[in-house]
């Protein structure tokens, strides 16, 4: 069985944001299961961060500070 010339794939390949070659389909946009968590840790440890003005925290009485 033969591609047509003309189809589209799905997904266009791309290269890994991780190490820089092609993604596979099974690992999309990575090119594999390793690259795959090298970016999840990063997520999960807070090393991608968006820029912003400080949030403040209200402390609310009676919030787990032992007292009643």
């Amino acid at each position: 069985m033969s591609i047509p010339a003309n189809l589209t794939p799905l997904r266009p390949k791309r290269k890994c944001p991780e190490c820089g070659r092609l993604s596979t389909r099974e690992h999309y946009p990575f090119c594999s299961a390793r690259c795959k968590d090298i970016d999840l840790g990063r997520w999960l440890s807070g090393s991608y961060v968006i820029p912003g003005s400080a949030v403040e925290v209200e402390e609310t009485p009676g919030s787990d500070d032992g007292e009643e």
